[in-house]
């Protein structure tokens, strides 16, 4: 699998989905229009197969770290960002175990790469909004930070029917009082976060990837991880398959919830 990984590294520069930010571990599951998608002189691809709505699960708080921990399932979440080839690579590593993923988009992204939307939609993948332009949400006053989170929805929508599943604070873990808010506003009901940081944005290589996320993961996981990355495609395989080792599958968020 590694010369996968080689193959897509050699066909552009990386692009980081997210930076290294890092924030205290939110442990278990608690409270808590834009232009068009198409860039000027590039034509807008066949709309992707219609995606999910948002996810509302009655019960559930506002913001999601992990599923149920009685269960045999996880959720690798994917900051949407980077080199679309690695993506593809990626995606088609996971379909080979019969696995799917969820994909957080950066809006800008789906500007520079629509056919994405498509292609991770018709893999069987869930797609949803990782903001606009990746800035620091948390810190952005509230105007800024709506626009952030419905232009990217618009681009979703635009794209697949849909304005997505989920909504992911882009260089935060966790959605403040006040993102959670503009959040609902724009049509989610849930923000996504995760127990699992696989550190894979510091390019550590694939091994450690694998080891950071087999060694963390537990029943009901949510783990985040990051497209663009060499060492992200060639650690998939191995975490898929200690993953099934144990006796777990790697699901959407909406299956892993509901």
């Amino acid at each position: 699998m590694l010369r996968v990984a080689a193959a897509a590294a050699a066909a552009g520069a990386l692009v980081s989905g997210c930076g290294p930010h890092r924030d205290a571990d939110p442990g278990a599951v608690r409270s808590a229009g834009g232009p068009s998608p198409s860039r000027a002189g590039h034509a807008p691809p066949a709309r992707a197969r219609a995606a999910r709505p948002p996810t509302r699960v009655p019960g559930l708080p506002v913001q999601i770290a992990h599923g149920p921990r009685n269960g045999r399932a996880v959720a690798l979440t994917f900051h949407g960002r980077g080199d679309p080839k690695m993506a593809t690579a990626l995606l088609g590593e996971a379909e080979r175990a019969g696995a799917k993923v969820t994909v957080l988009a950066v809006g800008d992204w789906l500007d520079e790469q629509p056919a994405v939307a498509r292609r991770i939609l018709d893999g069987g993948h869930e797609l949803g909004n990782h903001t606009m332009h990746h800035r620091n949400i948390c810190a952005l006053p509230a105007a800024e930070a709506y626009a952030e989170i419905s232009q990217c929805a618009d681009r979703l929508r635009a794209l697949t029917g849909t304005i997505g599943s989920w909504f992911r604070p882009s260089q935060a873990r966790q959605a403040t009082d006040l993102v959670a808010g503009l959040a609902r506003k724009a049509g989610y009901p849930h923000v996504l976060s995760y127990d699992v940081d696989s550190l894979d944005a510091n390019d550590p290589g694939a091994p450690a990837v694998q080891r950071t996320v087999l060694e963390a993961v537990e029943p009901g996981s949510v783990v985040s991880l990051h497209l663009g990355h060499a060492g992200t495609v060639a650690a998939l395989p191995p975490i898929l398959d200690g993953l099934r080792r144990r006796g777990l599958r790697a699901v959407t968020t909406t299956e892993l919830v509901t």
